[in-house]
């Protein structure tokens, strides 16, 4: 001990058990997805929608990002990751006193205090992504009402049966690396329920609802992108080779999304859409979200191939051929991006997983449980690359049905409360009817920047976006 470099020697701000440099990557990828949200959805969403609606819907976003955090630390962190109460859920309880938080968390070494900072900004991206598929139309009360109730009934639920160690799916096995099940299959299927009981936004929103601003959307966008390192290389807890092979894997997946569905593009309507490579790039991330660091490259490259081809398709094609794709209002397409492209990833992890990253992983006794099919083939072990198979589409459907349930029956507790839509006047009218306030407006020259139907109220300029296409108008909805 006498031998070690100051900074280095225990004290009470610095325990034994402590990793600093975990623990200071722990925090800066806790950012990072935070900055995801805040303000990268924020500008996101603000960006992509029609000019009218740019406030409310980065107020959704805004809102939804403080009281996910006031719930989260109220009840929240401990029912999703405390003592068990039932076979699915933990005991309710605070996560505010300084000896709970400044103890070892249950997993890393690092403190309890930075695993609840770090699990708080992931539920609270997930609420952020439900809101994609609701904005243009939902009651701000209604939305106000059903973030707590959704994060406390679905969400928790979702968190502590497949990350808890003490989850009943955590103990069959399944692989779930940072998120591709408890927040974007989560997110994709609540969204879509959700937006099914609320209702579509008006007729003139549906068909017409072009972006007001791209370029600002790219830079929201590029923060959603960037911050993923931190989503995915802070799975491990730790600054290790798999935090490194999780991030890599990241970019080189998505990557490889973005270009398929440009190509796809390009090839099917003659031009690249904007538009399209970013809902590519979303795809991408989150397919491997749940395969990041248990997946060799190459399994990465061909994830990101299937994650820019297959939800395109579901989008461009078959979005018009099935009735209840139709009926469902999703402006931000989050069935198509996170549902649908969580669903591929969790199949496509319970395939590629490797034994021996999912060992560096995990650093458990039973590691050689987690084995993906394709390595069970390979090493005469088929029986036990089904059963990793079993517990990956177990996990898939366990989540469908909760969040179709629990989404559900909490539209209509809100529903006997408040309207789930808003007025038909606001409908009509937007951001100034909810809030007062519009986004491209300047304070002493109103008349200046009167709405036009034909011209962007600020660049005077026409308006012409991707969501003009075929493509877009009818199917992907943006």
């Amino acid at each position: 001990m006498d031998q070690l470099p100051k900074n280095l020697l225990p004290d009470e701000t610095s325990p034994e058990w402590m990793n600093k440099g975990d623990n200071a990557w722990q925090l800066t990828a806790a950012t990072l997805v935070g900055l995801q949200s805040i303000p990268g959805l924020v500008i996101l969403y603000g960006s992509l929608v029609h000019k009218k609606w740019a406030i409310n819907s980065a107020f959704m976003a805004f809102y939804a990002f403080a009281m996910v955090f006031v719930c989260w630390v109220g009840w929240a962190y401990r029912m999703s990751f405390g003592e068990r109460l039932v076979k699915f859920l933990g005991k309710p309880n605070v996560a505010l006193d300084e000896k709970f938080l400044l103890g070892q968390a249950f997993l890393g070494y690092i403190p309890t205090a930075t695993m609840v900072f770090f699990q708080g900004v992931f539920a609270c991206i997930t609420l952020i992504l439900i809101a994609g598929a609701l904005i243009g139309r939902m009651n701000l009360r209604a939305w106000m009402l059903f973030v707590p109730l959704w994060l406390t009934c679905s969400y928790t639920v979702a968190a502590f049966s497949i990350w808890c160690p003490n989850g009943w799916l955590a103990k069959l096995g399944i692989i779930d690396f940072a998120g591709g099940y408890v927040i974007h299959v989560s997110a994709g299927v609540a969204g879509f329920t959700a937006s099914y009981w609320v209702g579509p936004r008006s007729d003139k929103d549906r068909q017409k609802f072009p972006p007001n601003n791209i370029i600002l959307m790219l830079a929201g966008a590029g923060l959603l992108w960037m911050g993923w390192s931190g989503f995915n290389g802070g799975g491990p807890f730790a600054i290790s080779t798999d935090a490194s092979l999780a991030i890599l894997n990241t970019h080189v997946c998505t990557s490889t999304s973005l270009l398929t569905w440009l190509l796809l593009d390009t090839s099917f309507y003659g031009k690249p859409s904007v538009i399209g490579a970013v809902q590519g790039m979303i795809t991408g991330l989150v397919c491997i979200t749940p395969a990041a660091g248990v997946v060799q490259g190459w399994a990465a490259v061909f994830m990101g191939l299937i994650s820019g081809s297959v939800p395109w398709y579901t989008m461009m094609v078959l979005h018009n051929k099935i009735g209840l794709l139709r009926l469902v209002d999703d402006p931000m397409a989050v069935f198509h991006t996170h549902a649908v492209a969580g669903t591929l990833g969790g199949i496509l992890t319970g395939f590629f997983a490797m034994p021996k990253l999912c060992r560096l992983f995990y650093m458990v006794p039973d590691w050689e449980k987690y084995i993906g099919l394709a390595y069970g083939l390979q090493n005469g072990r088929t029986s036990a690359g089904l059963r990793q198979m079993g517990a990956q589409l177990l996990g898939i459907a366990f989540v469908i049905c909760l969040n179709i349930a629990t989404t559900s029956i909490i539209c209509w507790l809100i529903g006997l409360i408040v309207p789930l839509r808003l007025s038909k006047d606001e409908l009509n009218i937007g951001d100034e009817a909810v809030h007062g306030e519009k986004a491209f407006a300047l304070v002493d020259d109103r008349e200046r920047f009167e709405v036009s139907p034909k011209h962007n109220s600020v660049y005077d300029i026409e308006e012409f976006s991707y969501v003009g296409s075929r493509s877009v108008g009818e199917v992907q909805m943006v």
